[in-house]
């Protein structure tokens, strides 16, 4: 597989420094080796992706500098993709439907054994699969949850063998335990990010995941995934987060920041992407 990358902004606000880091990192590294960079919009949030925010990513990005080939995938054009994904995992018996409401499942956390802090891990009984129907039949609002516990008895051996390559760093253990049973899709949303993400990469080709290192500890439950699809793992760098002035991570909410706002005070590329390199 030739090197492709790729990067995957929300278009749920105007894009700032820290995304303009990632993005150039990840158009650097392909450059650097010759390959393909890819970019892809993760707009499966229809309410607070908007198409105007889309158009001032598309105006930022070739203000920046970058290219990338065409088409772009827009995820929301895929959601039966990622709806065929969520069926073979049910296939596969390792989603649960979880009807329980966000205090109700922090209350579980607080009684469970291991203290409050950690992560859920389903409930202790299963609910019958009566009760289930007829919460169904009701309209209940439920999440579709990963259970950690059934993917183990599905994989057998091959769940502790799972590995990654970090970029870099070598080899390293994908261990999904401390991230609990996450939700994969919804009912009124058949999908999540970690479904998407997993399904286009792998539609893409993408050879090497380049993101900010605040989604590292995402990636071992992005392997489990890989693993139960059997889905190529591609290799992963995880970079270091730019910070403001104040120490902390940029955000979308800090207008004074997006590149719309730089650009518009006669901030220009090359004095941007001198930053990158403090």
């Amino acid at each position: 597989m030739s090197f492709t990358t790729r990067f995957a902004p929300s278009p749920t606000g105007h894009l700032h420094v820290g995304h303009a880091f990632s993005a150039w990192t990840a158009f650097q590294a392909a450059c650097e080796a010759d390959g393909r960079f890819l970019l892809r919009l993760e707009d499966i949030d229809t309410v607070r992706c908007k198409p105007e925010f889309e158009q001032v990513i598309l105006d930022d990005l070739i203000w920046l500098g970058l290219d990338w080939e065409e088409p772009v995938r827009r995820q929301s054009e895929h959601f039966d993709d990622y709806a065929r994904v969520l069926e073979r995992l049910r296939a596969l018996g390792v989603v649960c439907r979880c009807f329980k409401t966000r205090r109700e499942i922090m209350e579980d956390i607080a009684r469970a054994p291991h203290g409050v802090g950690e992560v859920y891990r389903g409930p202790v009984e299963p609910m019958s699969a009566d009760e289930e129907a007829e919460r169904v039949a009701a309209g209940h609002p439920f999440a579709w949850r990963l259970s950690l516990d059934r993917c183990r008895d599905t994989l057998g051996a091959r769940y502790d063998a799972m590995r990654f390559v970090e970029d870099g760093k070598g080899e390293r253990v994908a261990d999904p335990e401390p991230l609990g049973d996450v939700i994969l899709a919804r009912k009124d949303v058949g999908t999540s990010y970690h479904i998407a993400v997993v399904h286009d990469d792998a539609s893409q080709r993408i050879s090497h995941v380049i993101r900010g290192e605040d989604l590292a500890e995402m990636t071992p439950l992005h392997v489990l995934l890989q693993t139960l699809l059997d889905l190529p793992t591609p290799v992963y760098r995880h970079h270091r987060l730019l910070l403001d002035e104040n120490g902390e991570r940029f955000a979308k909410r800090n207008q004074s920041v997006t590149l719309k706002s730089l650009r518009e005070h006669g901030v220009t590329p090359a004095e941007l992407r001198a930053r990158f390199s403090g």
